[in-house]
């Protein structure tokens, strides 16, 4: 009888662990201006290993993500979204990845922010 309740105490334990949810959810404020980078911010995103889900809000600048914690983490995804010419709070993208994005996504220029 032993045997048999230890074995069940252990079966739903490893049930319970393999069951939990690995997925996290995020949000954070990326720099863009229009569709074209609302576009360039989700790729970057979801070509980061474990990334599922990338939603960023043209009018908020909040990139809303859900991802797998195992795989990923906001570090590597904010690295992969400045890779691509955004800044983030906590990651600036270099120059030349900023000079790479289209003439109108130029955020870091007041001239263009004030046409979109």
């Amino acid at each position: 009888m032993k045997k048999v309740l230890m074995l069940l105490v252990v079966v739903l334990t490893t049930a319970t662990l393999y069951s939990q949810d690995k997925n996290a959810r995020a949000t954070i404020e990326v720099d863009g201006i229009c569709g074209m980078c609302k576009q360039r911010i989700e790729r970057a995103s979801l070509n980061t290993k474990g990334v599922k889900s990338a939603v960023w809000n043209v009018d908020t600048h909040m990139l809303n993500l859900i991802f797998d914690e195992r795989k990923t983490n906001i570090t590597a995804i904010q690295t992969s979204i400045a890779s691509v010419g955004h800044d983030t709070h906590e990651i600036k993208a270099t120059e030349e990845a900023y000079n790479s994005v289209h003439d109108c996504c130029r955020y870091r220029d007041q001239a263009v922010r004030d046409d979109h």
